[in-house]
C-alpha cells in the first residue's frame, strides 16, 4: 500500500482523495487489500481506466487499482472459452483472443475499458441479436467483503445474474470466464445519411444488419450511418493513410480543435457542424471484427446514455432536437444510437426488452447539465433506464421501478456485503442507505 494522489475519471467528472491505493498483481494481494480495509473499518472501491463518468468508483477509503493485475490465465480452444485477470483492457483481450484463434461476439467503441468495468456497469455494443458485453460471461470469481473468494458459475443462476452487471456492489472481481467464439471478419460500411430517413428506416436498418449505429449531427439534418456484418472474404482494411485520415486526423484532431473553438467561442459550433456535414463520405472495409469495432477516442467528454424499448428511439432523438433546436442549445458532439438484445442480468439497463441505446455527449468543461437534465426527462418518459457507467440524476426511489428484479439484487448484496464494505456515496444514492 502506498499513497496516492487525488484520482480523477477519464472524462475529468468525478474525483476523490481515497485514503491510500493498493495495486494487486494477484488474488490473494486483492483479498489482503479488503482484509485490511474491514480491520481499519475503511470502504472499498475498484478502479479500472476512469471510463464511467459518475462517481461509482470514488472512495475516501482504499482504492484498488487493477492496473496490474491483467493477465489471461487459460483458454480452452475447444470450448472457445477464455479465463482472465479482471483488470485486462478490451483491446489487449483482444488481441490475446486474436492470437489464439477467438473473438468476442460482440464490443464498444472503446477498448481502453478494463473487462472489469465493462461487464460491471453493462457496456454494451450494437446488434439486434447481441446483448451487453455481461452476456458473455460464462463465470466470474468475486473478492467478498470478509476477503474470501467466490466462484460465480452458471450453477448458482441467481448469484450470476446479479453479478453479471453488479456496478461494484458485491465485491471485487478478480477473475472473469469469457464465452467466445471463432475469429471472424466483418464487412464495415460507414456512410452519411438523411436525418430523416434514417429514423424512418430505423427498425428496417437493425433488422437488416447484424450491426447497425448512427450518429446524427446537431445543428444539421446529417447523419453518419455504421452498417458491420461478417463476411467469410479475407481481409481488405483501409490503408494506413486512410485510417490515419480517418480516425486520426478527422475524428479526433481536427474534431477536437473543432470542439475547443466550439468552446471559446459556442455561436461557430452549427456552422462547423454544417460543414462538416458536407465533407462526411463514405468508407468500407473489410477487417477482423475486434479492428473495426474498436476505435480511437482521444477528444474527452461527458456522456449521458439510455436504454430504452427499441421502437421508441426515432422519437427520442426527435424530442432531443427539438429540445436543441427551441432552446437554442449549442451542441458539438454527434447524438449516438445502438440497438441491444434483452437479457436477464438483475440491474441491465436491457433487462427483458429489445432495446435502443441513446447517446448524448458534451465536450469536456463545458457545462453540460441542462442539455443532459432535459434528455433524461425526455428517456424517463419513454420508460429509459440510465447505463450505469454514465451521468445520471437517478436515485433508488424512481429506480426501483424501472427494474423488475430490483429487490432480488438487493437481496444478493444484503448476503456477500451486509456491512457495506464496498458502498460509496454512489450506491447510497442509486441503491439506498
Amino acid at each position: 500500500m502506498v499513497k496516492t494522489r487525488d484520482w480523477t475519471n477519464w472524462g475529468a467528472t468525478a474525483s476523490c482523495s481515497p485514503a491510500r491505493v493498493a495495486v494487486p498483481s494477484s488474488e490473494d494481494e486483492i483479498a489482503q487489500a479488503v482484509k485490511e480495509a474491514a480491520r481499519e473499518g475503511l470502504p472499498v472501491k475498484v478502479t479500472g481506466t476512469g471510463h464511467s463518468f459518475t462517481d461509482i468508483a470514488c472512495t475516501e477509503g482504499v482504492r484498488i487499482a487493477l492496473d496490474r493485475h491483467d493477465r489471461v490465465l487459460s483458454v480452452d480452444r475447444d470450448a472457445r472459452t477464455v479465463t482472465v485477470q479482471a483488470g485486462i483492457t478490451l483491446r489487449r483481450l483482444a488481441e490475446e483472443l486474436a492470437a489464439n484463434g477467438l473473438a468476442q461476439p460482440n464490443l464498444g467503441d472503446i477498448g481502453e475499458q478494463t473487462l472489469a468495468g465493462a461487464i460491471s456497469t453493462a457496456t454494451h455494443g450494437t446488434g439486434a441479436a447481441f446483448g451487453t458485453l455481461s452476456t458473455q460471461v460464462k463465470a466470474l470469481r468475486l473478492v467478498t467483503a470478509d476477503g474470501s473468494a467466490l466462484d460465480v458459475t452458471e450453477h448458482d443462476p441467481e448469484l450470476l445474474r446479479a453479478a453479471r452487471v453488479s456496478i461494484g456492489a458485491l465485491g471485487v472481481i478478480s477473475q472473469v470466464t469469457l464465452q467466445c467464439e471463432d475469429a471472424f471478419n466483418l464487412h464495415a460500411i460507414e456512410q452519411p445519411a438523411k436525418l430523416d430517413d434514417v429514423l424512418a428506416r430505423w427498425d428496417d436498418l437493425v433488422q437488416r444488419n447484424e450491426h447497425f449505429e448512427f450518429y446524427w449531427f446537431p445543428h444539421t439534418d446529417v447523419c453518419m450511418t455504421k452498417e458491420n456484418n461478417r463476411t467469410g472474404e479475407p481481409p481488405d482494411p483501409k490503408s494506413r493513410f486512410r485510417t490515419w485520415l480517418d480516425d486520426r486526423l478527422v475524428a479526433n484532431t481536427v474534431f477536437g480543435l473543432a470542439c475547443r473553438i466550439g468552446r471559446r467561442w459556442p455561436r461557430t459550433v452549427p456552422r462547423i457542424a454544417k460543414l462538416a456535414g458536407v465533407l462526411l463520405s463514405r468508407t468500407e472495409e473489410i477487417d477482423r471484427s475486434d479492428r473495426v469495432f474498436l476505435t480511437p477516442r482521444l477528444v474527452r467528454f461527458a456522456e449521458m446514455e439510455y436504454a430504452i424499448p427499441r421502437a421508441a428511439a426515432p422519437d427520442a432523438v426527435r424530442a432531443i432536437k427539438q429540445f436543441i433546436e427551441t432552446q437554442g442549445l449549442i451542441v458539438s458532439f454527434p447524438v449516438e444510437v445502438r440497438a441491444v438484445a434483452p437479457d436477464d442480468a438483475f440491474l441491465s439497463p436491457a433487462y427483458g426488452r429489445d432495446s435502443a441505446y441513446v447517446a448524448v455527449h458534451m465536450f469536456q468543461r463545458v457545462d453540460f447539465h441542462r442539455y443532459f437534465r432535459a434528455v433524461e426527462t425526455i428517456m424517463r418518459e419513454l420508460g429509459g433506464r440510465p447505463h450505469w457507467g454514465k451521468w445520471h440524476y437517478r436515485a433508488a426511489g424512481d429506480l426501483r421501478p424501472a427494474y423488475p428484479e430490483w429487490d432480488r439484487f438487493l437481496a444478493v448484496r444484503d448476503r456477500l456485503d451486509p456491512d457495506r464494505r464496498f458502498a460509496n456515496a454512489y450506491l447510497e444514492r442509486v441503491l439506498g442507505p
